[in-house]
């Protein structure tokens, strides 16, 4: 059975849904406020689990040929130099697992092509404002076709709109700088600094840009989500001068920063709809879930939304009973990602002078002792539940 669905956002999970589902057969139609759709942000990590969808739409070559093979986790605090945080892809020592860092235009370009390649339509300088069943409404006052399903992927924003999302009091600042020369640390690892958790800053390679060659770096330093005004007023050398003095190795890949507009202001919230569904409407990623970056999961969330609705609706034809599965099949690894966020950010970005000395000293330690680092091994991953619970894929 073909249905005409539309998708409201095209980021990386609406586009990985349109993706499957035109796959599928089925006819989609993508709306984006967008005059063209591109992608918004820095680096980012897909796990094993995310590279899996990728695969399965026929994005993950493209990915793996733009992004950085990533084994490690470390971090470290920053008076002490003491590891705070170490986390192996692959505890066995074969590399054959890993997370992929990439930029997200280049991932946005991979999943882009895949889309595009399996017959979707785009339809930029939409904004969408308002959903009903079968129906969207746009913000130059035209309504859309009759679809027998929408799909919200509209991103933290959601056109939705009744999330009870709580703003975190931290985020970030983030920006892309070629990789320097004159720096010892690995192209294979997520590096990090921490001074208690007051102050977060990490150093990601992140592979090439869509068309370049040269390797890139996401680096970023986290702050109060109410102090960005106040580091866009002060000058851009005393930044720089704070995180050098905290990190020392951190200082080479601030030389091409020249503007604070090179710096991207991040800001996370935590929230969880009880039901990411409604009347012939299915709500995905961050519309559906958010939490901080703190794991690495926003990404792999959204492509495991999109798989996990397409293959409901592939098993499912009657497409409320459909809906149902892909939200009990999604219910408890968001859940339990959620509750995982919540409990790890506040030891790496908080005002606490307690948490950091628990992470330290007590977390830490226990966290190098079997068969802890399998478990923390398989929480990065993505597999510490089965990601589509019930659903498995074809």
């Amino acid at each position: 059975m073909s249905l005409n669905i539309a998708i409201a956002g095209a980021g990386i999970g609406g586009l990985a849904a349109a993706a499957f589902l035109a796959r599928q057969g089925h006819a989609i139609t993508v709306y984006d406020q967008f005059d063209a759709p591109r992608p918004v942000g820095s680096g980012l990590v897909i796990q094993p689990v995310g590279l899996a969808v990728l695969d399965a739409i026929g994005a993950g070559a493209a990915a793996r040929s733009a992004g950085n093979k990533i084994t490690r986790m470390l971090g470290h605090e920053s008076d002490s130099g003491a590891r705070v945080l170490d986390v192996w892809y692959d505890n066995s020592g074969t590399g054959e697992t890993y997370g992929l860092a990439i930029h997200r235009a280049s991932l946005f370009q991979a999943v882009l092509d895949a889309a595009e390649a399996a017959g979707i339509t785009l339809v930029p300088n939409h904004r969408v404002t308002a959903l009903t069943p079968h129906h969207l409404s746009f913000a130059n006052g035209a309504r859309s076709p009759w679809f027998d399903l929408i799909v919200d992927a509209s991103g933290a924003a959601g056109v939705v709109g009744h999330m009870n999302a709580k703003p975190l009091p931290y985020g970030a600042i983030w920006g892309t700088v070629p990789w320097p020369k004159t720096t010892d640390l690995p192209r294979n690892q997520l590096t990090q600094s921490y001074r208690r958790a007051d102050r977060m800053m990490g150093v990601l390679p992140c592979g090439t840009l869509p068309g370049g060659s040269q390797q890139q770096t996401a680096i970023f330093w986290s702050m109060p989500r109410e102090a960005y005004g106040a580091w866009r007023e002060a000058p851009l050398d005393h930044w720089k001068a704070e995180a050098s003095d905290l990190w020392p190795e951190f200082a080479p890949f601030l030389g091409t920063i020249q503007s604070h507009d090179q710096m991207t202001i991040a800001r996370y919230s935590h929230g969880t709809l009880r039901a990411p569904y409604g009347d012939h409407l299915a709500i995905i990623g961050d519309s559906a879930h958010r939490a901080s970056p703190q794991l690495g999961q926003g990404a792999n969330m959204a492509l495991l939304d999109a798989q996990a609705l397409a293959q409901a609706l592939e098993c499912e034809r009657n497409i409320p009973v459909a809906l149902r599965h892909y939200a009990a099949a999604r219910r408890w690894h968001v859940r339990i990602y959620q509750a995982m966020s919540w409990a790890f950010t506040p030891q790496y970005q908080s005002d606490s002078l307690l948490l950091p000395k628990l992470r330290d000293r007590v977390f830490f330690p226990l966290s190098q002792i079997k068969p802890v680092p399998s478990i923390l091994t398989r929480l990065v991953c993505g597999t510490l539940l089965p990601p589509l619970g019930s659903l498995t894929p074809p």
